[in-house]
């Protein structure tokens, strides 16, 4: 053991183990530093689904991240392309034409070679057939442009990250909290640790931060997200408070991003108040776009079909949050009931079966059933039933004359056993924070880059505004954490 290391990362999820690999390469000693003990280590990425979105022309691309899909999966499987322009467009599209144009560019041209490269790092990845795909006829079609997954999921690829970290004698210091850094005029020289009950300074010539962000602080929720915010649930790791954040701004970092916008998605009304490794990401409920949501009020708040869900489920948390009592219900009928996701089928959800609307909307807790079931009248009456049914597309099934329409997908409720399932808004990671240029190192107030000090990951602010198109996150997480190791270890 050493207190002098050439490259030290803090945080061991999916960023932070990309940006020691990559260091690996260049310098002998490299120590990652993670705040939580071992049994709860990963950060966010463990409690993802570990989808990746990549940027792809066809198959052949794809078998760079997935060499061993075989010819029988190709035969049957529809991929399809996701070109980078495409790529390109939906960041642009869903943050509103704020993100970062050099950073979203690096983020997008370099998503299949980082997750080839962490191929060959030895993560295993598979083609999401489960989240991403429909099977029509016995043929699967992607849709959404979301198509690579890590073999386990978030929890695989933390535990293969890991793996590869030991196999290449990185150091690994469990129940470490970074505290500060160590910083003169020259620039940052290592990170102030407390460790076993002690706090000690260890030195590097630089340091890569990768500890997420503050969504795991109410306080910092309601100051930057605003007044409701301490109410929402939170997805992931108890452990990311924004600390790291801090550390850096106080030793004269850039603030940068949407600081009041997050990744939030409808989650189990009655989940914890953090993520349970047990049940990972299954508290979340996606299948909305085959349904109807209705408030506390009986009413219908939001366009359900507006788009497919990879692009609204990360926004949906913050309607939702913002309804009465923050939450809301989704109700599908029996026609519908094949396509919802996986997620609905767990032991720990609030949900109610009834063989009527009207016995149903009069199981619905906290929410006036009478207005409910006259809001579902309405809606059932408005659907355009004369537009065929289409889930691998936006079909144009929607309803007129509603004040909120739905825009695609609109199937009349009709088919009994009717399900509603409550939700609440369950926050992922936050948008806001530090100000890093294409090498990855971390910007100072002034505009110039601070010595010895880099980032990547969910700490990183700039590149996600409101909203962000699904399996974004652990893609930018692993691209600027290459470039992240990288470039400290050239420091």
């Amino acid at each position: 053991m050493t207190d002098r290391y050439d490259v030290i990362v803090v945080g061991a999820g999916n960023a932070a183990f990309c940006a020691a690999l990559a260091a690996r390469e260049k310098v002998q000693k490299v120590l990652v530093l993670e705040r939580s003990g071992e049994d709860e280590a990963g950060g966010n990425s463990r409690f993802t689904a570990g989808l990746m979105r990549v940027a792809y022309a066809g198959v052949d691309d794809l078998k760079r991240a997935i060499p061993d899909l075989t010819a029988e999966e190709i035969a049957r499987t529809e991929f399809g392309t996701y070109t980078t322009d495409q790529f390109l467009d939906d960041m642009a599209r869903v943050t509103e034409f704020r993100c970062d144009p050099d950073l979203t560019e690096i983020l997008v041209k370099r998503s299949l070679a980082t997750v080839e490269w962490m191929r060959g790092k030895g993560v295993r990845f598979t083609a999401a057939w489960g989240r991403q795909a429909f099977n029509i006829g016995g043929r699967f079609k992607f849709w959404g442009g979301l198509t690579v997954e890590a073999v386990g999921g978030g929890p695989g690829l933390v535990d293969s990250l890991t793996n590869a970290a030991k196999k290449n004698g990185i150091d690994i210091w469990y129940s470490a909290r970074a505290t500060g850094l160590i910083v003169d005029d020259e620039g940052v020289k290592g990170v102030r640790v407390k460790r076993n009950g002690k706090t000690v300074e260890v030195h590097a010539k630089s340091v890569v931060l990768a500890a997420g962000g503050f969504q795991a602080n109410p306080e910092w929720r309601a100051c930057y997200l605003g007044p409701g915010w301490e109410l929402a649930k939170v997805r992931g790791t108890r452990f990311n408070t924004g600390d790291v954040i801090r550390m850096a701004l106080d030793a004269g970092a850039a603030p940068a991003g949407n600081w009041s916008g997050c990744h939030a998605v409808a989650w189990e009304r009655n989940a914890p108040e953090f993520g349970d490794l047990a049940i990972g990401d299954q508290f979340q409920k996606h299948s909305y776009p085959w349904g109807v949501y209705i408030n506390a009020l009986g009413k219908r708040f939001v366009d359900e079909g507006a788009d497919f869900r990879n692009y609204t489920y990360a926004k949906y948390g913050r309607v939702i949050l913002a309804q009465p009592g923050q939450f809301a219900w989704q109700i599908f009928d029996a026609k519908v009931k094949p396509q919802l996701r996986d997620e609905y089928k767990i032991r720990q959800v609030t949900k109610h079966t009834a063989a009527t609307l009207e016995e149903l909307c009069g199981k619905l807790e906290d929410t006036d059933g009478a207005a409910a079931l006259e809001e579902l009248k309405r809606y059932n009456a408005a659907v355009r039933a004369d537009i065929p049914f289409n889930p691998n597309v936006k079909d144009g099934r929607c309803t007129r004359g509603l004040a909120i329409p739905k825009s695609n997908w609109a199937n009349t409720l009709d088919t009994p056993p009717f399900e509603a399932y409550a939700v609440t808004c369950g926050i992922t990671f936050t948008f806001g924070g530090l100000r890093i240029n294409t090498d990855a190192q971390v910007l100072d107030t002034d505009g110039a880059p601070m010595p010895g000090l880099y980032a990547a990951g969910e700490l990183v602010g700039g590149i996600f505004y409101f909203n962000y198109p699904g399996g974004t996150g652990l893609t930018n997480g692993a691209v600027f954490g290459r470039i992240a190791g990288t470039s400290a270890a050239r420091s």
